[in-house]
């Protein structure tokens, strides 16, 4: 399975080649982290860039943590937000990844690679 991070659909939705090739060569649609998909709202600054979020997140499952992923994301974002600067919802995206033994897509590397046994993976070049 295959989760993407916000860096991901965003290179997408800006029509970025190497992005959209990529997804275009997929056999089965990723799914996103509800928190990605609440990212993408955070960022619009009116109610048509929400309603233009809405439409990219629409062809993916949406997924969520488990009580369990939170209780992983709580023990990592304790052990590395101060050391290596993890945010919150970065340690819950990764988490859920992890309860879902997923991989997940994002160019991110530097705010995931704290957590032990997730999966990363840049799928296209930048």
């Amino acid at each position: 399975m295959l989760l993407l991070d916000t860096d991901i659909l965003i290179d997408f939705q800006r029509g970025f080649a190497p992005a959209v090739e990529w997804f275009r060569s997929l056999s089965d649609t990723p799914s996103i982290p509800g928190l990605v998909a609440m990212e993408l709202i955070q960022d619009a600054r009116d109610s048509r860039e929400v309603e233009r979020s809405r439409k990219l997140a629409a062809p993916f499952d949406v997924v969520w943590p488990s009580e369990a992923d939170c209780t992983l994301a709580l023990e990592v974002f304790r052990t590395h937000h101060l050391s290596h600067n993890l945010g919150l919802i970065d340690s819950l995206i990764g988490a859920t990844a992890l309860g879902l033994d997923a991989t997940l897509c994002t160019f991110n590397d530097k705010h995931y690679r704290v957590i032990p046994g997730l999966q990363l993976s840049r799928p296209y070049s930048r």
